[in-house]
């Protein structure tokens, strides 16, 4: 009875290390892990236009837009992400992909596709 406790605490010990682990790394800012992505809209044009990056699962992407104008960043992966463009500068939008696989950046405005992420 007793090995039958200290296994169920040491299951709980060990969960809450994830929850916790995973507590800060969601709320401590890790620029350095995250993969960076620029992307200027400006005069009808957009750079970079389907560069392609390669990414990891769950790791941080940040896509950081100078614009100077309206638009709507679409990113087709799993989860699915939308962020609201605005004119101005350094906007950053953060995402993870949890699915492997082929995911897409695009401009729904401008109808440009900014870059193709191969997810592993």
């Amino acid at each position: 009875m007793l090995s039958c406790c200290l296994t169920t605490l040491g299951c709980a010990a060990r969960e809450h290390d994830n929850h916790s682990s995973a507590t800060t790394t969601t709320t401590a800012p890790e620029t350095d892990a995250a993969l960076v992505i620029d992307v200027r809209i400006a005069g009808g044009s957009v750079t970079p236009t389907d560069a392609r990056l390669d990414a990891q699962v769950n790791t941080p992407i940040d896509v950081v837009v100078d614009s100077d104008t309206h638009d709507e960043l679409h990113v087709h992966g799993t989860p699915e992400h939308t962020f609201a463009v605005v004119p101005g500068t350094g906007q950053r939008f953060r995402f993870t992909i949890d699915v492997p696989g082929r995911v897409e950046l695009e401009l729904h405005e401008a109808g440009r596709t900014v870059a193709t992420l191969l997810v592993r």
